[in-house]
């Protein structure tokens, strides 16, 4: 949990380090190029000119320099403890860290250009090289520190947490979390399976509910991981509510002991010295979901871009068939159950949904879905971009905001969630799509609890191939309108 963010994020920092210290080698050639020619001091050898073919050359000319720095500097930091727990530390501790790796890299340089015989090697230029990396890593860890505190006081990225126990061992976990607010973790409550500790209050949270209550409490709150911190003797109660959550999606960790997982799989990591048993559902790793996330971003503005005479194409068209609004905005559920506002080309009639009651019985899908090929409330234009999926292009706007991916489970109505079975709400473990296994592969042609195995499917395989493989197969689906209706 913890661990692996914590290992993604060190990961990424050292590339914005490398990145740091390439500007400042850069930097330093032009600085100590002005302040001989300011201060009269003697030319630095292989400096032709202050220009980008000057710099080539001085880089060339000093090549045993240039190419050492990045990893000179990646592994001084890191011996300094530069990325381990870099998320709980004081800024004057990382200040400590850069100073005094800035101080091992004069004496590491010094050693390169001796042992390289760099005899024309400006010791002012490394003098300056080292003060300008230092620099630049001091207002990076700045700003990389306020950006990671600043999403998590603001909600981005946080993980909802049920805590099962209140003795001594789960008040401490329960500090520990208090006192690292800004890993992004927050308790939602507590679980006590003493009936009179009902309604109290441990170390500043409340208790919810008993181990039995867990899977309705999963229902009508947001969580996102079930951190079990119990006494020895009540590992017997535990095991269905581990299958319970397994079966709805729901990550859990065990402090202690094993289970006999059907789905999910099991590894062992450690949280601030306390060990948990992680039993996850979802198989990705913390750097495909980055991924996933960056190629969302990147793949929702291309299409933006290069669809936009078709979407503004559609919105006038709507706009000159019918009265009201040309965009049609509708409560959806996300990951875990999160609501949010899903947004969609208007296809059909003004009031629609308040006339819908008037033709349930005429619903052609099984399950808590509803749909009708010959819908009487889509309007000509309604009909044609449906065919064609054009009406669902605003959810490009969705995948920006995060709410949604480009590939996914389509997210359901909250009405329908309640009427799932348990083990269909898995499917609201991964964030929610434009296009998924269902929608290529005829979509309301299928009946409802196909679909959902559809969706488990894809979450049970998922892979960044898969959603490659996904997209490529939805152009098609879209340009001959397979399925739709």
């Amino acid at each position: 949990m913890v661990k692996e963010k914590e290992a993604l994020i060190a990961n990424i920092l050292k590339t914005i380090d490398s990145i740091a210290v390439i500007i400042s080698f850069i930097l330093a050639y032009f600085l100590d190029y002005y302040f001989r020619s300011i201060t009269n001091f003697n030319e630095m050898a292989y400096a032709l000119a202050p220009t980008y073919d000057g710099l080539i050359y001085f880089s060339e000319k000093n090549i045993a320099l240039t190419i050492s720095i990045i990893p000179m500097w990646l592994i001084i930091l890191n011996l300094s403890g530069a990325y381990k727990d870099f998320r709980t530390r004081a800024f004057y501790k990382d200040l400590a860290i850069i100073i005094k790796a800035g101080l091992l890299s004069v004496i590491v340089l010094g050693s390169i250009v001796f042992i390289t015989k760099l005899q024309f090697t400006s010791r002012l230029y490394i003098g300056i090289f080292t003060l300008t990396t230092a620099l630049c890593l001091m207002i990076e860890k700045r700003v990389m520190t306020f950006l990671l505190d600043y999403m998590h006081e603001h909600g981005f990225n946080q993980i909802n947490i049920l805590v099962v126990g209140t003795g001594k061992r789960a008040q401490n976990f329960i500090r520990v979390l208090k006192e690292h607010s800004n890993w992004g973790l927050r308790i939602v409550g507590l679980i006590d399976d003493e009936h009179e500790m009902y309604g109290k209050e441990i170390e500043g949270y409340r208790v919810l509910g008993r181990i039995q209550d867990i899977p309705f409490i999963l229902h009508r709150k947001v969580i996102d991981r079930v951190i079990f911190v119990v006494p020895r003797l009540w590992l017997h109660r535990l095991d269905d509510v581990i299958l319970a959550c397994e079966r709805e999606g729901i990550s859990t960790s065990v402090s202690m002991d094993l289970f006999d997982l059907r789905i999910a799989e099991m590894r062992q990591t450690n949280f601030s010295g306390i060990p948990l048993l992680e039993i996850e559902t979802i198989r990705a790793k913390e750097w495909q979901l980055l991924f996933k996330r960056t190629a969302d971003i990147i793949l929702s503005l291309f299409f933006m871009i290069i669809l936009s005479p078709i979407i503004l194409a559609t919105a006038l068209a709507i706009k000159i068939e019918s009265k009201g609004a040309i965009l049609f905005n509708q409560t959806r559920s996300g990951v875990n159950g999160r609501k949010f506002k899903l947004y969609k080309f208007r296809s059909m009639i003004v009031g629609a949904e308040m006339k819908k009651k008037h033709i349930e019985k005429m619903n052609e899908m099984d399950g808590p879905v509803f749909k009708i090929k010959h819908d009487p409330r889509i309007t000509k234009i309604g009909r044609f971009i449906r065919k064609f999926s054009i009406d669902e292009l605003p959810q490009l706007l969705n995948v920006l905001k995060g709410d949604m991916s480009i590939v996914g489970p389509r997210p359901p109505l909250p009405v329908e969630v309640q009427m799932y079975e348990h083990w269909q709400r898995r499917r609201l473990s991964l964030k929610p799509g434009l296009t998924c296994i269902w929608q290529v592969s005829g979509r309301n042609n299928i009946n409802f609890e196909r679909w959902m195995e559809m969706d488990l499917e894809y979450i049970d395989n998922w892979s960044l191939w898969m959603d490659f493989k996904l997209i490529f197969r939805t152009v098609f689906v879209v340009l001959f309108g397979y399925g739709a209706s």
